[in-house]
């Protein structure tokens, strides 16, 4: 009894018991724990903080896997899931109108990048992990996650930007080069300024998309 009390004390500290015997007779306890990337509660703290859900899957055993979850500070955990079943619990949370990001680098994590909406693998992970992901992070730092998501934001605001830039060109140009203004005032768009115009365009979109230099930099 006095093992199995120390086994679920071990457990609340985040660590797996290992029971020893011989002959039948159980000799003693070890206790087993996986330490945490030196980033990994840095990196789920700048997720929280840009709005995110964080979800950790495991096959530990609860207890370790809720242990684990207070030190990184992330409050839903999903324990004991077998391999085959993490894709499974990356489909439910689709289901119920997520937009998953899975993160993994071993092999048992694979089919659940596969599933998810974006799968993210750690450049140090295992070639499968590599090849089943949509986004490798060449550091094995998971800093690096929330980067690569507030990048990916930085870039689709700049599409934003660009298409309702080009669209506004192309809504005042198109009716002034159709002859939409001539019958009241007579105006006419001259084939130069219209060409200058396509090309000021041309530029304004460039030139705001190289403003991504600038942040890149500065989330990096």
């Amino acid at each position: 009894m006095a093992l199995e009390d120390e086994a679920a004390r071990l457990a609340g500290e985040g660590k797996t018991s290992v029971f020893v015997a011989e002959g039948g007779r159980i000799l003693g306890l070890l206790g087993f724990s996986d330490q945490p990337k030196p980033s990994a509660a840095a990196a789920v703290a700048a997720l929280k903080g840009m709005g995110l859900k964080v979800v950790m899957i495991t096959g530990d055993n609860a207890g370790t896997a809720k242990a684990m979850g207070k030190t990184l500070g992330i409050d839903r955990i999903l324990a004991e899931v077998l391999p085959g079943d993490k894709a499974a619990e990356i489909r439910r949370l689709r289901d119920a109108g997520e937009v998953v990001a899975m993160v993994g680098d071993g092999i048992n994590d694979a089919p659940a990048l596969t599933a998810a909406d974006i799968g993210i693998a750690l450049g140090a992970g295992t070639d499968v992990a590599i090849e089943a992901s949509d986004i490798t992070l060449m550091q094995d730092d998971l800093l690096a996650v929330p980067r690569a998501i507030r990048l990916s934001f930085e870039t689709m605001r700049t599409i934003r930007q660009n298409l309702f830039w080009a669209f506004i060109y192309n809504i005042i140009g198109i009716p002034v080069a159709a002859g939409l203004l001539y019958p009241l005032w007579g105006i006419l768009l001259n084939p130069e300024f219209a060409a200058a115009a396509m090309a000021l365009s041309s530029v304004s979109v460039v030139s705001n998309s190289l403003r991504l230099r600038r942040r890149w930099r500065r989330i990096l």
